[in-house]
């Protein structure tokens, strides 16, 4: 009553497209997103004119990258407690995907860039310290 099939279908199965494109670990996600959380708050360190944070942050993106990060160039015209604000919630998101990922140095340095930037913020003299 039917003819049979004689050609091959053009459906797939669900199951068949998973390895037709490559996935990353939970690992390697984490360390994306850690580096452009430092990525971006060595963006506003570079604005804020700390060179010396600003290097420290920088060696903890290429250890992430694999490549050296590239330094902001522009400014953007906001205010200093603008800056510490915005810098203080990019070290704040820093610090939770790199206890995530349990990575010690990360840490450490987004707790210092976050100390860094409540002191500016309060007035206090801390604000070198990397």
């Amino acid at each position: 009553m039917y003819e049979p099939i004689r050609t091959k279908s053009v459906h797939r199965m669900a199951d068949d497209d998973q390895h037709s494109f490559p996935h990353r670990s939970r690992e390697e996600e984490l360390d994306i997103q850690l580096a452009g959380h430092l990525a971006a708050l060595l963006a506003v360190t570079d604005e804020l004119g700390d060179t010396e944070a600003g290097e420290l942050i920088a060696r903890q993106v290429a250890r992430l990258r694999g490549a050296p990060p590239a330094r902001h160039a522009g400014l953007s015209g906001s205010s200093a407690e603008a800056l510490h604000r915005r810098a203080h919630a990019l070290a704040g998101r820093a610090l939770v995907v790199a206890a995530s990922r349990a990575d010690t140095a990360a840490a450490i340095l987004a707790a210092e860039r976050m100390d860094a930037h409540t002191a500016a913020l309060s007035g206090d003299s801390l604000v070198g310290t990397p």
